[in-house]
Parts: structure tokens; sequence; C-alpha cells
């Protein structure tokens, strides 16, 4: 069905729509238990069942319309001949109804992202703190802002947990209407791979498209690197984004600069970057970018060179949105705050520096450790574990990049969801003795202990303050996802209980997170 009769058929004023057959459509849903009176319901085909078995449902609870491909036409109507009746509302059928979800949805939140400027960002590795930094120096420069990512959902001081890194089409939109509605100017959002591959930001046409980098990640889902980086390069069509900014520091952001079908900028620390980053001091994170139209002194506020090159993609986004040169320097001179990414847990002046990072692929964990080792007089004591049903070929890798740095490695649980726990453990550890046999250790005894562990090692040395204790993967998570439960779960809370020597009861609040 094109589009265009679509857009008819949920016209919000039927009246204007010219014809009998229009439906004022109030909202999308592709969830059945969330239908509202006046929803258009997306049957799409599920993992487990298709959408279609619902649709008689959400028409009951007030959908107007449904929105299916041919097999959920097929379940609609043979539900309806069992119940001796046929759906009282359009059921528009195309051949694949995800494909033009996005479009849809559009158009029922009456086109929101028109009149936002979007920045969306992408990249195995580092989208989330770069959100974050470009959303901060937006809003040092005064614009009114909105922030869509993994850890939240945020309209101007407003926050809302994320469940997921880019949300559904239909709650995009929505989200985008409520954005614009409350005078937002600009929002800047973490886009994954999936959301790209499900048409999940179908209907967006991002003013900027950042690109960070790619390392392994997500073969569970795509294929091989070359299907990963393919959905990545999708962001860089005219369909989807206007302009672009590429770290070519890998070589994915390389063939990216040559793909894009789009205009790019490139930015990294070796020529030929159009902006090109000259560290002057490593250790504090002073550097200076040089491109085109001038030259400017930053500094990355989180530790790391991989911060340097997020703190420079961030800037870079901000002067090719027509920003001047002085004013991105003292926007970004303003710290950000980024939850779960390289963030402190303070505790007394003797104890170890404590770090939680969300670092989960072999490339992440060996950044975040070379950033906090030249900082750590003492022992480096890492916490780490790997998810479980995704993908099982990174685990030893994270293990071995663990190895490489730390002095140990304590082997734990993260997410095993419907996994054997130890199993999961068994290859992470076998990552570590590949590299040191003897810098590896697996308790068994859950998260929480093994945490305390770190800091106990920690503690025990002659000088416990030039020690750090890192626990890596789950970052800014407030769950633990064990044989399909989700447990209240919180790194920093856990941390935070070891420094005070008392048992972590997550969920209580009674450790609470110094700042």
């Amino acid at each position: 069905m094109p589009l265009s009769v679509l857009a008819r058929l949920v016209a919000a004023d039927p009246a204007s729509a010219g014809g009998s057959d229009a439906v004022a459509v109030a909202g999308v849903t592709l969830d059945s238990r969330a239908v509202l009176p006046g929803d258009l319901y997306a049957a799409l085909p599920g993992a487990r069942a298709h959408g279609g078995r619902f649709a008689l449902g959400a028409v009951a609870d007030g959908a107007v319309a449904v929105l299916t491909d041919p097999a959920g036409a097929d379940l609609i109507a043979s539900f309806a001949r069992e119940s001796g009746g046929t759906p009282a509302v359009p059921v528009l059928v195309v051949p694949a109804p995800r494909a033009v979800l996005g479009e849809v949805a559009a158009l029922v939140y009456g086109q929101a992202a028109q009149r936002l400027r979007m920045y969306g960002v992408t990249g195995t590795n580092g989208k989330t703190t770069t959100a974050y930094l470009l959303e901060s120096g937006l809003r040092a420069l005064g614009v009114p802002t909105g922030l869509i990512g993994t850890v939240e959902t945020r309209i101007g001081d407003e926050r809302l947990e994320s469940s997921r890194t880019t949300p559904e089409a239909p709650d995009l939109h929505a989200i985008l209407a409520v954005m614009a509605q409350r005078d937002t100017s600009a929002v800047v959002m973490e886009v994954s791979s999936h959301a790209l591959a499900q048409h999940r930001v179908d209907g967006v046409v991002y003013d900027v498209a950042l690109f960070t980098n790619l390392s392994q990640d997500h073969l569970d889902y795509h294929a091989d690197m070359e299907d990963y980086f393919c959905a990545k390069a999708a962001l860089f069509t005219p369909t989807r984004s206007r302009s672009g900014v590429v770290c070519i520091d890998d070589e994915w952001g390389r063939r990216l600069m040559e793909r894009s079908e789009v205009p790019v900028v490139s930015v990294g620390s070796m020529s030929p970057a159009d902006w090109r980053i000259h560290a002057s001091a490593a250790a504090t994170g002073e550097f200076e970018l040089v491109g085109p139209t001038g030259s400017l002194r930053l500094k990355s506020h989180l530790p790391g060179t991989f911060n340097v090159v997020n703190t420079a993609m961030a800037a870079v986004a901000l002067l090719e949105s027509g920003y001047a040169v002085a004013e991105v320097a003292a926007a970004m001179a303003r710290p950000p705050q980024v939850p779960g990414r390289m963030e402190l847990v303070v505790g007394g002046p003797e104890d170890p520096r404590c770090v939680v990072d969300f670092a989960h692929t072999p490339e992440a964990v060996s950044a975040a450790l070379a950033a906090l080792r030249p900082t750590t007089p003492g022992l480096l004591i890492v916490v780490l574990g790997a998810g479980g049903d995704r993908d099982a070929g990174k685990r030893a890798a994270m293990g071995a990049a663990a190895a490489r740095h730390a002095d140990l490695v304590v082997v734990t649980d993260d997410n095993p969801r419907s996994e054997d726990p130890a199993v999961i453990r068994a290859a992470v550890l076998a990552g570590v003795h590949r590299v040191d046999p003897a810098s590896g250790r697996d308790s068994g005894a859950g998260r929480a202990a093994d945490i305390a562990e770190a800091v106990r090692v920690a503690r025990e040395q002659d000088r416990p303050h030039e020690a750090t204790v890192v626990v890596l993967g789950k970052g800014h998570e407030r769950g633990q996802e064990i044989a399909g439960v989700v447990h209240a779960f919180d790194d920093r809370e856990a941390l935070a209980a070891a420094l005070r020597g008392i048992e972590y009861r997550p969920g209580d609040g009674s450790a609470g997170v110094p700042s």
C-alpha cells in the first residue's frame, strides 16, 4: 500500500482527508498491551508469536486501525471467523509493515523530527559518552535539548529510564512530538545498529550523524563484521542524514568516509583527518583540535585517549552546526555528567580509587584499562564478566584484554540471562589465563561478593590509595538478569557498600552512592 494511501487513512482530521474511509489516529503502538483508544496497532511478526494474534484484542481496547502483513491479515481473518464477525476497523496490509511503520508514526505524530535539530551518534564504543558530551555542549550554548539513549531519555531536565538504546519507531516519534511541544530545539540520540536494521529510526533525517568506531560486538545478531558495518553505514545516506562527522582512527571509519552518500568531515589523531587531534598533555586530557576553520584548545573531562576522541567528535559536530570556534571551546569546557562511564565512586582518603564503566567489548575493556593504568601507581584490579545470550566469541577476548593491563582480574557474572553463569565465566577466565595464568580468579560467589573481594584485596596493600578497582560491563544499569528474571543491582551501589564495609542488599538503598 503506498504511503500516500496510509497518510489518508491515518489522517488526524478525517474530514480533511477527502474520503469516508479515513480514520482519525491519535497514536501508534506495536505492543497490544499498550493500546489506547484511538491508536493504530502495528501487528508485526515476532520472535515468539505474530502480532496478528492479538489484533482483535487491540481493537477491543480501542485501536481504530491495524497495520500488518499478509500472514497477520490471515490470522486476523481466522480469529474473526471463529468469533463470528469481521474486524470493525481498517486492516492495512503491506508486505513489510516494519519498513513503513516509522513513516506512518512520523505522520501520526506530526513530523516532529522536522521541527528539531537532530543529531544521531552511532558506533560500537563511545556512543553514550559522545552523546552526553554533545548534549552538554549544546546546553552550555543555551540550546533547549533532548537526549535519547542507553541510559535515559531526557526532555529538558525531566529524566525517564531507557529500556533500550534506540526506541521502537512509534515510541521514538511520540517522544519527539513531546519534545517539540515543550520547545526543545535540538535532540541528541544514540543510534544502534539494531535500530537501523529494524527501521526504528525511519522517518527521521539527522542534521548531523556521528560515527565513533567499529569493533566486535552484536555478532549474535549480525552475520559478520561486514554486515555490522553496513548497518551502521546506512545512517550516512540521504534518507537518514544530511551531513556527518566520522572518526577515521580505525579502518571502518576510513571506509565509511569513502562510502558515505552525504557530505562528511573526518576527525582523528592522524592525517588525513579534516580535524586533527594534537594531544599536548595526555595525563590531563588537554589537547588541541586543528581544522579547516581554525584551532581550539579543549580538555577531556573523562580519562583515556578514547574520551579525547569522543570530546573532539562532539566539538566538531557543534562546529559543523555553525557555532564559532570560540563558542565551542567555551561550551566544551563545561564538565559533563555521564552515568556509568568512567564514573568514580568515592570512599575515604586511604581507600583505592574505584571506577565503574560500561565497557563490554574487548576493545572497550582494553581502552578503559589503558586509560587507568598510567595513573595507578599500585595494583590495578578489574572485576569483569560477560553477558549471556549474546556474542559468545568475544568472551575470551575480553578476558585477555583485561589481563594485558590489570594486575588482577576477578571474573564475575554480568547478565547471564538464560545461560549457565559458570560456562560464561569459564570462557572469560580462559582468555585471562592465555595471557597470564596467575592473574585471574573466579570465586563463583556472585557479583556483589566479587566487587567486595576486589576492594578487600586493594585495601590489603601497603598503600591502598595507590590502587584502582574498576568494575566493567554494566555501567549505569540498575538490574542483573539471571535465568530470565531481572534482579535489582547497581555496580555503583555495590562498590559504595564495599567501601563502607557493609553487605550490599540490592534495591534497599542502604549503600547509597557517595558523590
